[in-house]
């Protein structure tokens, strides 16, 4: 048991790595309309109405021996961690992403236009103004895909293959356990994965009641 949760854990962590350092720029660039972003976001936010098996099988033929990752002379991914991190990522990447666009959107242009006239530049104006301000969001997304990630089951057992002490993660050990009838096992697993689940629930709930706070203060602000 103990393996594969900690494998679950190591997978959601660099889940939520990949999702903040690619989708907090790809959101703050979508913030606002251009001719194409609808195209663009039905792209990045397809998984969320995509069977988690079928994005699995694509990866499986991208990352396998025969991909054409593999004929680049890239060593094959499937049925190894990375490309379990690969595919966690995929499919957990709406969650993240609807939550930092969100937060960007939110942003009060003024206080952009302001900087900008005070001679603030992109990268400083990103980094002095917008994060202070979106970091409840980009959090609370991030959360949210660590979660999604945590608990995933389709894609993980489709990329890795469900290997005992290589790719086998809280998810797939649980299915093996009521595979094999050991529903006392199962009950035990499933209600780590219930508390965990209930606890990165109610922070992120907690963090978007703080964000609403803080704003509707600025907004009440002279």
């Amino acid at each position: 048991m103990i393996p594969a949760f900690l494998l679950s854990l190591k997978l959601a962590l660099a889940s939520a790595g990949l999702l903040l350092l690619l989708g907090t720029p790809l959101a703050y660039l979508l913030r606002r309309p251009f001719p194409g972003r609808a195209l663009v976001e039905s792209v990045l936010l397809l998984p969320l109405a995509l069977p988690p098996t079928v994005l699995g099988f694509y990866l499986l033929l991208a990352l396998g021996p025969e991909g054409p990752l593999a004929r680049l002379g890239a060593a094959p991914l499937a049925f190894t961690f990375p490309g379990m991190v690969i595919g966690a990522t995929l499919f957990s990447f709406p969650f993240a992403f609807t939550a930092y666009r969100e937060a960007f959107r939110a942003l009060d242009p003024e206080l952009l236009a302001t900087a900008r006239t005070l001679g603030a530049g992109p990268a400083k104006r990103f980094f002095r103004v917008v994060l202070p301000l979106v970091w409840p969001g980009l959090v609370s997304g991030t959360l949210l895909g660590f979660a999604h990630a945590l608990g995933e089951f389709g894609v993980v057992l489709m990329v890795g293959g469900n290997i005992p002490g290589k790719t086998q993660v809280a998810s797939t050990y649980l299915y093996d356990l009521v595979e094999s009838l050991d529903f006392a096992a199962a009950n035990r697993a499933s209600l780590i994965l219930l508390a965990v689940a209930f606890g990165l629930v109610l922070l992120v709930r907690s963090l978007e009641e703080r964000w609403r706070f803080a704003t509707a203060s600025d907004d009440r602000s002279p």
